[in-house]
């Protein structure tokens, strides 16, 4: 397992939501085109949702067990916490 990883996310407010963007990138949607359109994150939207790098203890509970069970390249949500549901995709 990786101490450390890089992940991009989406940031929406309600499930539903959520899942329609889901299904948007499995119908082959950009990612980051997704992320500056619909994310509530603000440094999320500026990036194109890229989080950069971070370890073990730096994100909340649900958002790094999520994170870290994935692949780089799979794609993970809704993920819900205290922020909202988060579609999660592991980049490196």
């Amino acid at each position: 397992m990786a101490n450390e990883i890089r992940a991009s996310h989406i940031l929406v407010m309600n499930e539903s939501h959520c899942r329609e963007l889901m299904e948007k990138l499995r119908s082959g949607a950009d990612f980051a085109g997704l992320a500056r359109e619909f994310s509530k994150c603000p440094s999320g939207k500026k990036s194109g949702g890229d989080l950069g790098y971070f370890g073990k203890g730096q994100m909340v509970p649900q958002f790094e067990n999520a994170a870290f069970k994935l692949n780089v390249g799979e794609i993970a949500g809704p993920v819900k916490t205290q922020f909202g549901f988060h579609i999660i995709k592991r980049t490196a």
